[in-house]
């Protein structure tokens, strides 16, 4: 992955804004369905959260079958993610996206530490009143892979990979079946 470096977004505030990503918007193929501007820029951690699984209001995700990523405050506790140099213009597609319009999720702003232990303020998004609730296999793997395919710290990917999943046998959206596969050729 090209490191296009997070400070050369000074100076460009007006058409550019940070994103971490730590769910299936980790993975590039994920985040480009919706979002063509986002450019990988550098892997991040988020000091004192930690990363969970749950549905919004006790609904299911129908998009992928069971609890999907969000952030809470943990003392001690740290979530990798990627960030993203996004276009403006790609403001509302993430918005969108990230359930910001249907109520899943709230914007937030985050401050994260790069591997060389610079601080980053970008966008996030956290659930709210989320319940917890495993995750279908499909979206453990998409958050797996992107993990794999931009460098996570190694224990971080054994703890997302640590993660038991919900049962759910069925298919998720072709969209989706093929982001898999797309990963899976790209990390393998």
């Amino acid at each position: 992955m090209a490191n296009l470096g997070c400070e050369d977004v000074r100076g460009q505030e007006r058409e550019s804004f940070l994103y971490f990503a730590y769910g299936s918007n980790l993975l590039t193929e994920r985040i480009h369905l919706r979002n063509r501007s986002a450019a990988f820029c550098c892997v991040a951690r988020l000091q004192d959260y930690k990363l969970d699984f749950g549905t919004s209001q006790g609904k299911t995700s129908e998009t992928w079958h069971g609890g999907i990523a969000t952030i809470f405050q943990s003392p001690g506790d740290e979530v990798w993610g990627v960030v993203w140099k996004m276009n403006k213009s790609n403001l509302s597609s993430l918005d969108k996206q990230e359930g910001g319009k249907s109520g899943t999720y709230v914007p937030k702003e985050v401050n994260v530490y790069t591997q060389e232990g610079k601080e980053i303020t970008c966008r996030s998004y956290q659930m709210k009143n989320y319940e917890s609730a495993p995750p279908s296999p499909q979206y453990k793997k998409v958050i797996c892979l992107g993990a794999k395919e931009n460098g996570l710290p190694l224990e971080y990917q054994k703890k997302l990979n640590a993660v038991e999943p919900n049962d759910y046998q069925g298919e998720v959206s072709e969209e989706i079946e093929d982001i898999i596969k797309k990963g899976e050729t790209k990390v393998h």
